[in-house]
């Protein structure tokens, strides 16, 4: 136990700063995937005695014990499972000796089941966690953190052991996938009222999410004015970055990150997943001289759903998209599949940005790996019942090599013929973290393989008694430091048999003429992706935390000079100037929908539709 006062007296007067990520610290230096980290407390004692001092000179004062897997279930993968107990003490002394007496150690206790498809009962975790904590508290923590729990019920069965055994304080903390909402279906407002009345006292979210949607989750969630709350986000969103897996989020960001999650009333603040010293000497030092700020909860209103009903579409036979954009503007719009049963908003929002003039509307194949419906079988409603033409996409991510050549069967049995091939984003950053991520291909073996299905000729090579027809489209991100080998790639995916392209949104007119100089030799048609913008904190969130976009600086600035409603006509007028730069140079245009705003994409059309006509007519 050191001389630091209780941490809840501390947090009614000021703000504190925690620490960053363990693991991305000891992977940097050197640690590989696969192993246990936890061990290292007793192997490598000096290497964990390192990250804590890095995040303690950053300016931490609150450092978490390197055990959030030195549970029994978690050790016994390594077959570590018999010590459990040497781990947490072990784990408990080396952060005390880096906190060098003047700040807070806590034990962390990590969820049993947060990366794994849940199981049906938690009861037999009772004694796990009671076999760690009594570890840890018995070593001399200040206090407990239970951090990335995707499940209520099973923070508060841990809740339910740990309270009992100490009254130090208890951090609970819950990982939430989407905003505002816990995987187990309760809002943010109903969880952190159970986790105070069983006995938590801080409550906040860390891990999942990024600083702008971990602000958003708690600028919806109700708590008693009383409350400390504590946030440790992680560095945006992991992805690709020229070949690497990296997360986005930068210092910077991460300090204006921290101001706002203040206003919010957070007196906790640290770093999950890709943080590092130099995020948390950040964000210290904007909270430098800073004191706590009064929750304020925002104000209660009814939301009334309108009735909606879905009016037939007369269908129509129409052709191709690679056939349209030879000779005419083509229009593409993104439109995502729902996360629930209810397909009504979503099919009224086809309907209309099909009368307002889209060629075609694409679906996602579960993108960012968040469950959403299937995108075969919208199509196909949308197809026989709406005369809409479908573009689906295929990720390589959900299945096997049997899976995909089942999928593609069964989109050509509905007429379902044209694609987009991704790579798709892994499962484990989604809200099933559990489910394995296949990859048995990669997109560019899944373009060939889906063109030898025309030849008639299977993925095993089996002849077929029919060919299939499919149109593959392949996608491009221009976002990269090195265009030349942006390209190279994407001119694999055409000798692989894509048959036109679709871009990552642009927000800048340089862009776009690039894009345009860098790929017109390729010879299959471009869609050039736009995406409207809807508020300040929209377009900060695509810039600094979701993987294969960039915004220039100066759609940034004219952003932050809008709020609200203004917001979102700031965004569709930047994309009509968007629009006009590009229909020069390419006849595809790509409209990517906001959060399912389909009247918005239905103004852009209608935009595309009227600047077209104008120019024929100039031309005439």
């Amino acid at each position: 136990m050191s001389n630091q006062p209780d941490l809840r007296d501390f947090l009614q007067q000021q703000l504190l700063i925690g620490d960053g990520a363990m693991a991305t610290q000891l992977y940097r230096m050197g640690v590989p995937v696969g192993v246990s980290f936890e061990e290292l407390c007793l192997s490598n004692p000096k290497l964990v005695h390192q990250v804590h001092n890095a995040y303690y000179q950053a300016g931490a004062r609150l450092l978490e014990t390197n055990t959030y897997a030195a549970n029994r279930d978690s050790l016994s993968r390594y077959g570590l499972e018999h010590k459990v107990t040497r781990i947490n003490r072990a784990a408990v002394a080396i952060a005390r000796e880096a906190a060098q007496g003047d700040a807070f150690v806590v034990g962390s206790v990590g969820s049993i089941v947060a990366g794994r498809v849940r199981r049906k009962g938690m009861d037999e975790f009772r004694d796990q966690y009671e076999e760690q904590a009594i570890a840890l508290l018995h070593a001399g923590v200040d206090g407990i953190i239970l951090e990335t729990f995707l499940d209520l019920d099973e923070l508060l069965l841990a809740l339910e052991v740990i309270r009992p055994l100490t009254k130090l304080p208890i951090i609970s903390q819950l990982a939430t996938l989407e905003v505002g909402r816990t995987r187990d279906g309760h809002t943010l407002t109903e969880a952190f009222s159970q986790l105070i009345h069983a006995g938590a006292d801080i409550v906040g979210l860390n891990c999942r999410l990024g600083p702008a949607e971990i602000l958003r989750s708690f600028e919806s969630v109700r708590v008693p004015e009383k409350v400390l709350l504590s946030a440790f986000p992680n560095a945006g969103r992991l992805g690709l970055n020229d070949g690497e897996y990296a997360y986005k989020s930068s210092p910077e960001y991460f300090a204006e990150s921290a101001l706002r999650l203040r206003e919010q009333g957070v007196r906790l603040l640290g770093g999950c997943c890709g943080t590092t010293p130099e995020h948390v000497r950040a964000m210290a030092d904007a909270l430098k001289g800073l004191g706590p700020l009064t929750r304020v909860n925002p104000e209660d209103s009814a939301v009334t759903r309108p009735s909606v009903s879905v009016h037939s579409v007369k269908e129509r036979h129409t052709p191709s998209i690679v056939e349209r954009v030879k000779h005419s503007t083509t229009i593409i719009v993104e439109f995502d599949p729902p996360k629930d049963l209810d397909t009504e908003d979503f099919l009224t929002g086809c309907c209309e940005l099909h009368k307002a003039g889209a060629d075609a509307i694409t679906l996602a194949d579960n993108s960012l790996a968040n469950v959403r419906m299937s995108n075969m079988a919208l199509g196909a409603i949308m197809k026989n019942t709406y005369g809409i033409d479908p573009l689906v996409h295929l990720a390589c991510r959900d299945r096997n090599l049997i899976g995909q050549q089942s999928h593609l069967m069964g989109l050509h049995a509905l007429g379902i013929d044209q694609i987009l091939v991704v790579t798709g984003d892994p499962s484990r950053f989604g809200d099933l973290p559990g489910a394995s991520s296949v990859f048995d291909v990669t997109s560019f073996d899944l373009i060939r393989m889906v063109k030898q299905l025309n030849e008639g000729i299977s993925f095993s090579g089996r002849p077929l008694k029919q060919k299939a027809q499919f149109i593959v489209g392949a996608a491009f991100n221009p976002h990269v430091r090195q265009m030349e080998a942006a390209v190279q790639r994407l001119e694999k995916k055409v000798e692989a048999g894509a048959d036109f392209i679709m871009t990552q949104p642009v927000y800048d007119k340089e862009t776009i003429k690039l894009i345009h100089e860098s790929t017109k030799h390729i010879g299959i048609p471009v869609f050039i992706g736009i995406m409207p913008l809807t508020s300040s904190r929209n377009a900060e969130f695509l810039h600094n935390e979701v993987p294969g976009i960039k915004l220039s600086q100066e759609a940034l600035q004219r952003m932050k000079q809008v709020q609200g409603e203004a917001a979102k006509l700031e965004g569709i007028k930047m994309a009509k100037e968007l629009i006009d730069a590009a229909i020069p140079y390419f006849n595809g245009i790509y409209l990517i929908t906001p959060f399912n705003y389909y009247r918005m994409s239905v103004e852009l059309i209608q935009y595309v539709r009227q600047q077209t006509s104008l120019q024929q007519m100039a031309s005439k």
